[in-house]
């Protein structure tokens, strides 16, 4: 994640347009309890899985329901697999959004972004494995509702860095977009090793490095001698 079949538009719980021939009258609490059970059942099936692998009828059984039920809720796998990855990224969003707003300097956002960022990475690994191999990857990942709010997610170092510019902490000819694709990769490749399980992310060692590398640049800067 970070960088930027049909996942098509999100319906979320109050756009569902049940006929009520098909459901039997059940209070709004209810269906927002068994609604909250389905998107819970997919996340863990589709994580434990991946999208391909998983099937409705294994949703069914971990949500304690009938195939038919979710097709009441859901119009297809796919819109359930958009459903759980619009519930993670606006949960991530927030909290990343939340804790950069904590930083007082541009070293100090920046530091926050990358280490949550990892951290990110090691809480959800199998939902970062998801949209990584199966989501971003598909022919028509761009423009749907996920890349949107995958963009929205990356918005939030955009942000640090043309505050850095504004506050001149920052290069006024820095490309922001620039500094997106390069540190939203670099972590990415990082933490690559950690979700395929081939070795565990040191989230504070290797933050504190990218960090300064990025603040610092990667040659010795020589002192000017004093006249």
């Amino acid at each position: 994640m970070g960088q930027g079949g049909r996942l098509g538009h999100g319906r979320g719980f109050h756009s569902l347009r049940v006929p009520e021939r098909l459901m039997p009258a059940i209070s709004p609490q209810r269906m927002r309890v068994r609604y909250e059970a389905i998107l819970a059942a997919a996340t863990r099936v589709f994580a434990e899985k991946g999208y391909s692998a998983a099937s409705i009828t294994e949703i069914a059984q971990a949500a304690s329901i009938s195939d038919g039920l979710i097709y009441k809720y859901f119009e297809n796998k796919r819109a359930l697999l958009e459903q759980v990855l619009t519930h993670f990224y606006e949960r991530v969003i927030a909290d990343l959004a939340a804790k950069v707003s904590a930083g007082k300097t541009f070293e100090e956002r920046l530091h926050i972004l990358v280490s949550e960022h990892m951290r990110t990475f090691v809480a959800d690994t199998d939902l970062c494995r998801l949209f990584i191999c199966e989501v971003r990857t598909a022919s028509d990942y761009r423009g749907s509702a996920i890349h949107q709010l995958n963009r929205r997610y990356t918005q939030v170092l955009l942000k640090i860095v043309d505050d850095g510019i504004a506050n001149g902490e920052v290069p006024a000819d820095l490309d922001p977009r620039l500094v997106r694709d390069m540190l939203f990769g670099a972590i990415e490749h990082l933490s690559w090793r950690h979700v395929s399980g081939s070795q565990p992310l040191d989230v504070p060692r290797i933050a504190r490095s990218l960090t300064d590398m990025l603040l610092n640049g990667l040659a010795i800067r020589k002192r000017k001698a004093r006249r």
